[in-house]
């Protein structure tokens, strides 16, 4: 079983592949990335990129379905809303093509990675490679929440 998980944004959204593995072995990381629009680009060109990366994995990696967290809303409505939209533009690109789409708030991710609803940024990137086998250099927090948003999803809908 392959998860797509996504950390959604739309200047840098964090994106892995992750392999759910037979019996009690480590899940293993696929695929990680931070991809980067710029913002020189109008915003619905930043979109269109979007949904053109998502269907590229989608060919390269052929996941089963897709995990990506719920949106909390912050002080700046602009930031939010354009998040949304981009959220729009991944919900669609995969439930168009009748992929399951599971959703997480950042209290599950928490809980499911590290066991406590209250963990910091530090505690969820300490815990994620405990969890998964990592055979690449991570530079990124997203890329980090994107792996914590899909182990989320496996240890909640697929562990059985």
């Amino acid at each position: 079983m392959r998860i797509l998980s996504i950390d959604p944004g739309y200047e840098r959204l964090g994106i892995a592949i992750i392999e759910k593995n037979p019996g009690n072995k480590k899940e293993t990381l696929l695929y990680s990335d931070c991809f980067k629009t710029s913002a020189k680009l109008a915003f619905v060109t930043r979109l269109a990129q979007i949904g053109k990366e998502l269907e590229r994995l989608i060919d390269e990696y052929q996941p089963k379905a897709l995990a990506i967290e719920s949106l909390f809303f912050t002080n700046n409505q602009k930031t939010a809303m354009r998040v949304s939209e981009a959220r729009g533009v991944i919900i669609y690109t995969m439930a168009s093509q009748g992929f399951p789409i599971h959703e997480y708030t950042p209290l599950q991710i928490k809980v499911a990675v590290t066991g406590h609803g209250k963990s910091d940024k530090k505690q969820v990137i300490g815990m994620v490679p405990r969890l998964i086998d990592i055979k690449k250099e991570i530079a990124h927090d997203d890329e980090y929440d994107a792996i914590a948003i899909g182990l989320t999803c496996i240890a909640s809908e697929y562990r059985r």
